[in-house]
């Protein structure tokens, strides 16, 4: 408090994820902090329940339950101040049981620990860098949406400066996001007209996922405050290509070397090998946590610069997962498979337990693709709509059980009527494609 109070703060914003990777808060008065370190922050056990349209979705332990409460605990190991929030600093909160000491099983931090957990019973030490991507629009009251496209214009791939950016977004928010201390490195305009990517540094599993979900919360708020929108969604326009979630993945030993080099033709080890065959051999379940949203599979295709099918390959980025060409140290997976609006935990959650059962299991990875990968005689083809996702988490027992079952049935319960939701619902395509001439 008297450091705080010292650097002029006097709020502590505490925030946790809710199960889609929603930044849930509540700040709190500087003096009111050492009674909220005590007793903890009480939550409606059902933010984890709710929508992005603020509906409750009957999951169980929620509704059913009359509306339980959750405990936060603020993880004061992780409190920064915000650099554009004068007197405020933000921190990490974990949720418990009401009692305050078991963890709740639905809390994606827990999740992701539970697989930390379980891939370090193999003295395997993961090592993770995100990569992610984002549009930015700007207001429109003439389009359908609100929205258009930010600073759009044709052909101002990996460029930096104002010809794509014409209100310095970047280099406001890249200032912001290295003063809140989440190690990014660099950034640019991506593809897309309005995309832009910010790339984060490396580190352990759990760090890494902290910073995923604060940049990606960050990044909103900034935008925000700009008059502007950014958006973590799979694919928000037709005419565009959509934003990825690419995962770096590596794994240290006790004395930290890299157990994914190797000697062999390919420099990758036997480890790495049963790395990437787990995570082959769990694709279709992972999709359901990578690429989650009715949105996420309007990514996927041939030609689309996503992936499609269940394939590796050695630095190629048509492929699922792509070996980047550095060797010894820096040898690691790309796992191309998500998209932006994961909920970061999670998908490193997933990713981890499908190497932990790759390894354990000793599996054996096929040859790596050769060539373009969008053949689909050469590979099987990814799931192609959530629902399909879904089933194939659901029937993915070893990836559940290090997951969690309670967890696990409350995402399926929770996505399936994200489905349902989106079946009843009237869209935009159906009106003008049938309602004139039928």
């Amino acid at each position: 408090m008297e450091r705080l109070t010292a650097h002029g703060v006097d709020v502590v914003r505490v925030s946790f994820t809710d199960l889609i990777g929603v930044e849930r808060a509540r700040d709190v008065l500087v003096e009111r902090l050492p009674s909220v370190m005590e007793h903890g922050l009480s939550f409606c056990r059902a933010i984890y329940h709710t929508t992005p349209r603020g509906d409750t979705v009957e999951v169980a332990g929620g509704l059913d339950a009359g509306l339980p409460d959750i405990c936060i605990r603020p993880d004061l190991s992780t409190l920064v101040t915000m650099p554009w929030e004068e007197g405020v600093a933000s921190c990490l909160g974990d949720a418990f049981e009401p009692d305050g000491a078991e963890p709740a099983a639905e809390a994606p931090r827990e999740v992701l620990r539970r697989a930390i957990d379980k891939i370090a019973e193999l003295g395997l030490d993961p090592v993770v860098g995100p990569e992610l991507e984002y549009y930015v629009c700007e207001p429109d009251p003439s389009a359908p949406s609100g929205w258009r496209r930010y600073s759009d214009a044709p052909g101002n791939v990996y460029t930096a400066g104002r010809k794509g950016d014409t209100g310095g977004h970047l280099l406001r928010t890249l200032r912001h996001l290295r003063d809140l201390g989440l190690g990014v490195t660099m950034g640019n305009h991506e593809f897309g007209g309005g995309q832009f990517e910010i790339n984060l540094d490396h580190s352990a599993a759990l760090d890494a996922a902290d910073r995923a979900f604060r940049f990606k919360a960050a990044v909103q708020e900034l935008a925000r405050a700009d008059g502007l929108l950014a958006t973590f969604m799979a694919k928000p326009f037709n005419d565009e290509g959509g934003s990825g979630f690419h995962v770096h993945l590596s794994c240290l030993d006790a004395e930290g070397r890299n157990l994914f080099q190797g000697e062999g033709p390919d420099g990758l080890s036997e480890t790495a090998h049963q790395a990437i065959a787990g995570v082959l051999e769990h694709a279709p379940a992972l999709a359901a946590l990578f690429n989650p949203t009715i949105n996420s599979y309007k990514r996927f295709g041939p030609d689309s610069l996503a992936p499609w099918l269940i394939d590796w390959g050695l630095d190629n980025r048509s492929a699922m997962v792509r070996i980047p060409p550095e060797r010894g140290a820096a040898s690691r997976l790309e796992v191309r498979l998500g998209d932006a609006s994961a909920n970061p935990y999670l998908g490193i959650a997933g990713l981890l337990a499908a190497v932990y059962l790759g390894v354990r299991d000793k599996l054996s990875a096929p040859a790596p693709l050769e060539g373009y990968g969008y053949d689909a005689t050469k590979a099987p083809v990814l799931p192609g709509d959530l629902p399909t996702a879904l089933d194939a988490l659901a029937a993915d027992t070893a990836l559940v059980e290090v997951l969690g079952e309670e967890f696990v049935s409350a995402f399926l319960t929770y996505k399936r009527d994200e489905v349902a939701r989106f079946h009843r619902h009237v869209t935009d395509w159906e009106f003008g494609e049938y309602a004139y001439h039928l």
